[in-house]
């Protein structure tokens, strides 16, 4: 599953519009999160000039799809809105996740602790794997 970057550029009267059509832009924002594909969702502050949709899935239509039919972006309070994959590297729910080398983990030990669990589960469950091999080779002795 890859990650997706939904990008609003909002109209100098966004504030002042966005009541009118805000309930059938979060209707439709909490339909696509209940699908599985908006991940998270909301506007830019200080200043109040975009917002930023995080979408999940294979292509990026999942994304324009939604930017197509908001009620934002068909009532002009969108006035530009882009879409861009992020390539996730990091966090539990990366895209892609990457960790450091093991010598750089000697040198940071916020990182070591993550890597370290994921080390120890693989590790268990090959123990596990093979506790439960060699107790069936000891049972056909």
């Amino acid at each position: 599953m890859k990650h997706f970057l939904l990008f609003y550029e909002v109209s100098a009267d966004y504030l002042a519009r966005r009541p009118e059509f805000r309930n059938a832009h979060l209707a439709k924002a909490w339909e696509a999160h209940a699908r599985g594909e908006l991940l998270l969702g909301g506007a830019l502050n200080d200043p109040l000039d975009s917002a930023l949709l995080l979408f999940a899935g294979e292509l990026p239509e999942v994304a324009e799809r939604f930017a197509r039919a908001d009620p934002y972006v068909t009532n002009g309070l969108v006035t530009r809105w882009r879409v861009r994959e992020w390539s996730t590297v990091a966090g539990g729910n990366a895209a892609n996740p990457v960790y450091p080398d093991r010598a750089d983990l000697d040198r940071n030990s916020a990182v070591a602790a993550p890597v370290a669990e994921r080390d120890s589960r693989t590790k268990m469950a090959e123990a596990a794997s093979g506790a439960t091999r060699h107790a069936g080779s000891q049972a056909a002795r």
